[in-house]
Order: structure tokens, then C-alpha cells, then sequence
């Protein structure tokens, strides 16, 4: 009888040790060494899906001295992809608007548009 937790084949086991890598990241953004901190952490109360060691071991991330390189570069591959993530967020978030206060017709001009831009991000007409 196959073990319903354990992955069919190689991909899923990679997707499931990236999920893994993810979800401790969002929950501590650091890089490694730290992140293998938070991990233990998560691993260990079995936050994750409820997985322990041996599940996650199942599923393809280990925490042995052996296993640390290939941590590591999971750790560096997921935190390039959340840098890239939210670069592309803060561009189109900072892209220049116009602020207009409620009720005037043009915005005011004695701010700077830097200002004026930070006052449109927060939400603060000015």
C-alpha cells in the first residue's frame, strides 16, 4: 500500500520543497543562515502542512550537514524570485501620479512631485 503523503516522482517532491522554502520565508523575510532557523522552527511544530522532519524529509528537504548545500541554494533561489517579485511590485506601485486633494481642480503645486507621489502611495491627498 503507497503512502498517500509521499510524493509520486521528482518534480513534486521539488514543488513541495520550494512550497516549503516559500512558506518560511513569507513567514521570516531573511536570507540563510537565518532562514535555517525559522525552518527548524517551522519543522519542528509542524506548521507546515503539519509536517514534521520525516515528512519533510519525504518530500525532499533535509537538515543534516550533507543536505546543507542544496538548502541553501533553495533558500537563494526563492529569495532572488520574492526580490524580483517585489521589485516589479514597488515599480508599478511608485509609478508618478497626479494627487489631487478632494474638491480642488488641479493638484497643488508647492509640494514637490516626490511628495506629491509619496502622498498618492500612502492614500494622503495633499
Amino acid at each position: 500500500m503507497e503512502d498517500s503523503r509521499r510524493p509520486n516522482d521528482d518534480s513534486s517532491t521539488a514543488d513541495a520543497a520550494l512550497d516549503f522554502v516559500r512558506f518560511c520565508h513569507r513567514r521570516r523575510r531573511v536570507g540563510w543562515p537565518e532562514l535555517y532557523d525559522e525552518m527548524c522552527h517551522v519543522a519542528r511544530r509542524g506548521l507546515y502542512h503539519g509536517w514534521g522532519f520525516g515528512e519533510l524529509a519525504e518530500h525532499g528537504i533535509a537538515f543534516g550537514l550533507a543536505e546543507m548545500p542544496r538548502l541553501a541554494r533553495l533558500v537563494g533561489d526563492v529569495s532572488r524570485q520574492d526580490a524580483e517579485r517585489r521589485g516589479r511590485i514597488l515599480v508599478a506601485v511608485l509609478a508618478p501620479v497626479k494627487v489631487i486633494p478632494n474638491g480642488a481642480e488641479e493638484a497643488p503645486e508647492e509640494a514637490p512631485e516626490e511628495v506629491r507621489r509619496l502622498g498618492a502611495f500612502a492614500g494622503v491627498g495633499r
